[in-house]
């Protein structure tokens, strides 16, 4: 069983940066890949991004390129969602999730690829 917490939501106003922190309660040996997902009201989650086990693969959403940059640090079981140039549209409750065992999720954006979720955390983009 993997425990994931988000952490790191808040209000910001458009244009601003924010950084998410997702902390798992243990890796194996090998960690796990990571995937950042997104849900707004009324709408279905979107996946944003998603990190390999060992940092070095990484997908992102066309929404998102350029200004959200993922990162991880395995030894402190955390994975960073540095978020910049935030728009209203990227308003939402942000979760992170991981597959069952430590492959890459193929395809990363597909909901039906994690196994462990987190609570998620809110982010609001306004003036």
């Amino acid at each position: 069983q993997l425990n994931l917490v988000e952490s790191g939501g808040g209000l910001v106003e458009p244009g601003g940066s924010l950084r998410l922190s997702c902390v798992a309660s243990e890796f194996s040996s090998e960690p796990h890949a990571i995937g950042w997902f997104r849900q707004a009201p009324g709408k279905e989650r979107e996946a944003i991004l998603c990190i390999s086990g060992s940092g070095r693969s990484t997908d992102y959403a066309d929404s998102v390129l350029g200004r959200f940059t993922v990162s991880r640090d395995n030894a402190k079981n955390t994975v960073y969602l540095q978020m910049n140039d935030l728009k209203p549209e990227d308003t939402g409750i942000y979760y992170c999730a991981a597959p069952y065992g430590t492959w890459y999720p193929g395809p990363w954006h597909s909901v039906k690829q994690y196994d462990y979720w987190g609570q998620g955390t809110q982010v609001t983009v306004s003036s």
